[in-house]
C-alpha cells in the first residue's frame, strides 16, 4: 500500500456531509433589450433551488 504524503490535505467528515447539500445551479435568463439568453449560475442551499428557479 501507498504511504500517504505528510502534507496530504485530511478532509473533515463532517464538512464532506454539509458539502453534499449544496448544488450549482445554472438559470437561463433572458434579456429585456436583445431577447438573448445569459445564464445565471449560483451555488446554493439544495433546499433553495425550487425558490430559485420560480422567480422571474
Amino acid at each position: 500500500m501507498a504511504k500517504a504524503a505528510k502534507t496530504a490535505i485530511k478532509k473533515d467528515p463532517k464538512q464532506a456531509a454539509e458539502a453534499k447539500n449544496y448544488t450549482k445551479v445554472i438559470k437561463a435568463v433572458r434579456s429585456p433589450k436583445t431577447g438573448a439568453y445569459t445564464f445565471k449560475e449560483q451555488m446554493m442551499h439544495k433546499d433553495k433551488v425550487k425558490d430559485f428557479l420560480a422567480a422571474k
